[in-house]
């Protein structure tokens, strides 16, 4: 077991050196792996691409955008399904830690296969360093186990995964050769007490998470499933 601080809180977590200690020194990309919040199934829409989020995935949202600023983990780049409740999810997270990073949209992480979420990863500037992609189940966990080499990983609603993969452009991530560096789920995080993990982001801790960030101009994606 590997005990690592982030500042507000020490997170305990198993880490597997079988595969990765290949690639030690290699250059390096960080993927993380959202899934949008808990759904409101009694809501009124359409389609299932229009189902909003209930409350509960909407704190869910919030309160992971918070951990993430504070933990120092927000992304330099996001790519969201254009679903209603993926989009809905990653924009609370944002606003609710202060991200302030670019957000694409596209159809292409709504009811796709794990092959189709690799090509956009793979696609992704290389400039980015710390991307976020936001999607649903059970393509989450399938390209999870798909990255890392194995074993059975649940995906909770509005949990993130992240995943340091041994590449020096996102056009050579290999499937097999990720580490999974930690899953962190909103319960675990409203398991923290109030001093631990404040309602609003610190000043300090939003200029932290944003050191050496790359600004990038938005892209605008598709509107139009997943679990």
């Amino acid at each position: 077991m590997l005990n690592e601080c982030i500042g507000i809180s020490c997170v305990e977590y198993t880490v597997s050196f079988s595969l990765w200690s290949r690639y030690a020194g290699s250059p390096m990309k960080t993927l993380l792996l959202m899934r949008h919040g808990k759904s409101d199934w009694n809501a009124a829409f359409d389609h299932d691409h229009q189902r909003p989020l209930a409350e509960r995935g909407m704190e869910a949202a919030r309160r992971m955008g918070r951990f993430l600023s504070v933990a120092g983990e927000v992304p330099e780049a996001i790519v969201t399904s254009s679903a209603v409740r993926a989009e809905q999810t990653v924009r609370l997270a944002s606003d609710a830690g202060d991200w302030g990073v670019p957000i694409r949209v596209t159809q292409r992480l709504y009811n796709s296969r794990p092959e189709s979420v690799l090509d956009e990863v793979r696609a992704e500037p290389d400039q980015t360093t710390k991307l976020m992609i936001v999607g649903h189940e059970p393509t989450w966990s399938t390209l999870l186990t798909s990255l890392i080499g194995g074993g059975r990983h649940p995906f909770p609603t509005a949990a993130v995964v992240r995943i340091d993969l041994p590449a020096a452009t996102w056009a050579d991530v290999e499937l097999g050769t990720g580490e999974l560096r930690w899953l962190v789920t909103p319960r675990l995080v409203g398991r923290l007490t109030a001093d631990s993990l404040p309602t609003s982001v610190p000043t300090s801790s939003r200029r932290s998470s944003r050191a050496g960030r790359r600004a990038r101009p938005a892209k605008s994606g598709c509107s139009s499933g997943g679990r």
